[in-house]
């Protein structure tokens, strides 16, 4: 702890834990367009990013997957740059490229030395408006994704049982679904479909460029005008989902998979970055699970020897309320009822007893640490603006986070515990580890 917070002071010299909002530049372009400028001249680098307002919450039933396979697709090429041109434009003139997908967003980026940030533009606008949707193409890039589901959930026991678990934690919210799509879902999608998702949710009105390193704001912010604002307004995208109804008692959803361990998983559910207790539940999360120094790794691992690992997390940067969530891998012989008594009795402790004035101090000082250290990327800025701007937050939580993060008292920990980490809205997955039979 006394380490951590010399970093903390060391850091402090060179980022104010409070950045002045004058170092962020947002302006609205006319068609809708929203663009965030953050100058760091230290290095000859920058990044840019490009979000879309569109992720797994934007897709119905039937037609999951689809955002993840959009973002496959936008690599295809247009009729200025072919497919694959993008990418080796990119590689030629030293620069790194990529993109994601998540239940709030589909954000792609490039990262060049300053003065190939025209590139981003150039390439960027033109995917924008003049994407190639080829049959052929969407039939081979949708069967690169149902392998990737394949080898990354269905293989896999645990996400499997994660997956499963959030269908039964929301039972009317699209964050049941999985990002990458339910494997019958990814089975009758049509190139069409792609289609109309790309000419809804691609357009001006309904993205946000982000653009953090050595730039000058205002001639940086003419070319994107130059590049960007012709592109024509769309339609208002649609964002409105249907709110999930409160839990009313436990769920459980067990699992029974070829296996090396037991293994449960723990959610509740717990209020967005909207909610005063956000930063408070964020802290509670660090303090059960950030480290082999946290709660549930020394109690559960070193002390009682029931499980090889634990952990959990919350994520309070989401357009809706998401999971709270804790987890154990058994050791060798100890079962999941035992894993499910020693997560609960961690959680039990901090309900009626609170935490210590040490525990809190470490987990601000790590968050503080995390969050310091991050700003020496250009990419780690560009990400945290990216995602607060898209989910509805805004460039200032990214700005105030450590200082609300510091507000928070040992009562506040301990009241958020008490309210949301209750058993009528708990969710519990169990994997339960089945012998493969023996081929005779």
């Amino acid at each position: 702890m006394k380490f951590l917070s010399r970093i903390i002071v060391f850091l402090s010299l060179f980022f104010p834990t409070v950045l002045p909002a004058a170092e962020i530049q947002k302006v609205i372009l006319d068609n809708g367009l929203s663009v965030v400028l953050w100058e760091e001249p230290k290095a000859p680098v920058v990044t840019f990013q490009i979000w879309y307002k569109v992720g797994s919450r934007n897709e119905v039933n039937g037609k999951t997957g689809l955002s993840h396979l959009t973002e496959h697709m936008m690599f295809k090429g247009t009729q200025k740059y072919g497919k694959g041109e993008f990418s080796r434009i990119v590689a030629k003139n030293g620069g790194t490229e990529n993109a994601f997908t998540g239940n709030d967003y589909t954000a792609y980026f490039e990262s060049f030395a300053a003065d190939r940030i025209d590139l981003s533009l150039i390439l960027e606008a033109d995917r924008m408006q003049n994407l190639i949707l080829d049959a052929e193409e969407f039939q081979l890039e949708r069967s690169v994704v149902m392998e990737e589901r394949r080898s990354r959930t269905d293989d896999d026991p645990y996400a499997y049982l994660i997956e499963n678990l959030y269908a039964i934690s929301f039972l009317v919210h699209p964050y049941r679904s999985p990002i990458i799509g339910w494997m019958s879902d990814l089975e009758n999608l049509v190139n069409d479909d792609v289609r109309q998702h790309y000419a809804r949710y691609y357009v001006p009105n309904n993205a946000t460029i982000v653009v953090v390193g050595d730039f000058e704001s205002d001639a940086l912010l003419q070319k994107i005008k130059q590049h960007f604002e012709a592109i024509p307004r769309g339609r208002n995208a649609p964002q409105t989902v249907s709110p999930e109804p409160p839990q009313l008692g436990p769920r459980r959803s067990i699992v029974k998979r070829e296996a090396q361990l037991p293994f449960v998983f723990v959610a509740y559910h717990t209020p967005n970055y909207k909610s005063p207790d956000s930063h408070a539940l964020t802290l509670l999360s660090s303090i059960l699970s950030n480290g082999k120094s946290a709660r549930l790794y020394r109690s559960l691992v070193y002390e009682q020897e029931v499980a090889l690992d634990s952990g959990g997390y919350y994520n309070g940067l989401t357009t809706d309320p998401e999971l709270f969530y804790i987890y154990a891998t058994a050791q060798k012989g100890k079962t999941t009822t035992e894993l499910e008594t020693a997560l609960s009795t961690e959680i039990q402790r901090i309900q009626e007893e609170g935490v210590t004035a040490r525990e809190l101090e470490k987990a601000k000082n790590q968050i503080e640490a995390e969050y310091l250290m991050g700003l020496d990327s250009n990419f780690y800025r560009a990400m945290q603006l990216g995602k607060a701007e898209t989910v509805g937050a805004g460039y200032e939580y990214v700005l105030n986070y450590t200082q609300n993060i510091l507000r928070v008292s040992l009562e506040e920990i301990q009241d958020v515990a008490q309210r949301y980490l209750i058993e009528d809205g708990k969710s519990i997955g169990v994997l339960i580890p089945q012998t493969k039979p023996v081929i005779r």
